[in-house]
C-alpha cells in the first residue's frame, strides 16, 4: 500500500527501523517540513541524495521516522530525534508547492528484531576495535558489549565514516546478519584505504 511522505534528503544520515537519529534542523525548508509533520502525523522520510544537484536526485530506498522528541528553539530552529518505523521505496516524486519535497512511497515489510550468530557478533566487535583504533577513535567498549545485536550493527552503520554509496548499501541489506557481514567488509576496506579517500561505488 502506498503512502505520501515528506522527505528530508541528507547524505550520510541513516535511519533504521527501531533506531534513533538526532537531527538539528536549521534550513527554512526543513523547518517548514518539521512544522508540517508535527501538525499531521509526525512522520519524516529520511533519504540520501544520489548525487549533487538542486534538487538532487534521490536514492530509491529510505526509512520513515516518527518525531519522538522535539525542542523548538527561539530562532525557529529545531532539535529533533527520529525513531525509525520502516524502510520505504519511492514510487514517484509528487509535484507539490511546499518548500520541501514529497513522494509517493511504498512501506517495506518490517522484520522482527534479529540476532547475530556468535561468530558474527565476535567478528564485528573485533573488526570495530581494529577500525576505531586505526582511526584514533576513543570508544567505551564496555558499553558497546552491552548493546544488543541490532543496536550494535545499526549504530555502527549510522556513525561509521563510510561514503554515501556504502551507507546506502547497508540500508538496503535486508537481514541483520548480512548487514553485519557488509560492515566488516567495509571496515576492512576503509581501514586499508581510508587515508587515500577511497569510496565504494
Amino acid at each position: 500500500m502506498s503512502t505520501r511522505l515528506s522527505v528530508f534528503p541528507l547524505s550520510g544520515a541513516l535511519l533504521f527501523p527501531r533506531s534513533r537519529l538526532p537531527l538539528h534542523i536549521f534550513e527554512p525548508r526543513y523547518r517548514a517540513l518539521v512544522t508540517d509533520s508535527l501538525a499531521r502525523d509526525r512522520r519524516i522520510g529520511m533519504i540520501q541524495p544520489r548525487a549533487e544537484g538542486e534538487p538532487p536526485p534521490l536514492f530509491d530506498i529510505g526509512c520513515v521516522g516518527r518525531i519522538a522528541e522535539v525542542e523548538a528553539l527561539p530562532d525557529g530552529r529545531f532539535d529533533i530525534v527520529l525513531e525509525g518505523l520502516a524502510r520505504f521505496a519511492i514510487l514517484r516524486e509528487l509535484d507539490v508547492v511546499t518548500p520541501f519535497r514529497q513522494v509517493e512511497a511504498e512501506l517495506m515489510s518490517q522484520s522482527e528484531s534479529e540476532t547475530l550468530s556468535l561468530g558474527s557478533r565476535a567478528s564485528i566487535e573485533m573488526e570495530s576495535r581494529r577500525f576505531a583504533d586505526g582511526l584514533g577513535y576513543v570508544v567505551d567498549w564496555e558499553a558497546v558489549t552491552r548493546l544488543d545485536d541490532e543496536a550494535l550493527v545499526n549504530g555502527i552503520a549510522q556513525i561509521a565514516p563510510f561514503d554515501a554509496a556504502s551507507k546506502q548499501a547497508l540500508l538496503e541489506v535486508d537481514s541483520l546478519e548480512d548487514r553485519a557481514s557488509l560492515i566488516v567488509q567495509l571496515m576492512q576496506f576503509f581501514g586499508r584505504h581510508g587515508e587515500e579517500g577511497a569510496t565504494l561505488q
